[in-house]
């Protein structure tokens, strides 16, 4: 099977069934709470690439951060433009339609670069992390968060990519020490690691979605703000730095210091 990288009207076209943020599950909720932790975000210099719906990118913007969104999608911009006039972040939330390859800013321009479910996509990824590495500013970070290998939903993904049935057409994925070794061979010093299983589990999400075209709408989070959901989170949350549990994470992230 010949590898195709997903185009940009493969993007345009999954992007424009996908403005309901009521039914679009976050890539990894640790993106946005890594930043959180790690950085005053009041006049922080941000860029997401790749933005999908730009979720992240409009809280942090809500928290007094200077946003720029990158994206070669236009239904996915038109998307984060919505947010951006509907929380008034007029003057912080700047959208850039672009090639995040060969991005349209200067050598050290970010505090911050982040993206979720963007380097999977293609070929040659090193290349993506290099202008990343680029536009960040001496001491600026890069934040990488990427699907991790060993889980059911990469046999599940490679199934369907083998039936031409894969959205994006292609795909792939990486285990915690290929991503590390990737952010290091692009000129980043590892800072910080977490991995993040999938909240609501595959299952639950497979069957919602089955639900969504039976015209039947599932809660997104079943079992929200019980005791029970309640003391998941936390012992998720409190776990999800350990080493060899990466490997049972659907997808892991990579905090980089220039």
């Amino acid at each position: 099977m010949s590898i195709k990288e997903p185009t940009q009207s493969i993007w345009n076209r999954f992007w424009e069934h996908k403005n309901n943020m009521d039914k679009v599950y976050p890539s990894s909720p640790s993106v946005f709470k890594t930043i959180e932790k790690h950085f005053n975000l009041e006049g922080l210099k941000v860029l997401e690439v790749g933005a999908g719906t730009g979720r992240d990118s409009i809280e942090l913007a809500r928290r007094g951060a200077e946003v720029y969104v990158l994206d070669f999608a236009e239904n996915s911009l038109k998307i984060v433009e919505a947010q951006k006039f509907r929380h008034q972040l007029i003057d912080n939330v700047h959208l850039v339609r672009g090639d995040a390859f060969v991005s349209p800013f200067l050598d050290n321009s970010f505090d911050l670069v982040f993206h979720q479910g963007l380097l999977e996509h293609f070929l040659n990824p090193l290349n993506l992390l290099k202008e990343n590495y680029r536009i960040l500013r001496k001491g600026g970070h890069c934040l990488c968060d990427v699907p991790q290998t060993v889980h059911i939903y990469t046999l599940i993904k490679h199934l369907l990519i083998k039936m031409d049935k894969w959205f994006a057409g292609w795909e792939t994925q990486y285990t915690m020490p290929q991503l590390k070794a990737m952010m290091e061979k692009s000129g980043f010093h590892i800072q910080y690691s977490y991995g993040d299983w999938m909240r609501p589990n595959l299952i639950y999400r497979m069957l919602r979605e089955l639900c969504f075209r039976l015209n039947i709408e599932l809660p997104k989070y079943p079992l929200s703000g019980t005791w029970y959901q309640k003391t998941k989170d936390q012992i998720l949350d409190a776990l999800e730095t350990v080493p060899f549990l990466h490997y049972t994470q659907l997808s892991i992230g990579v905090l980089g210091k220039k």
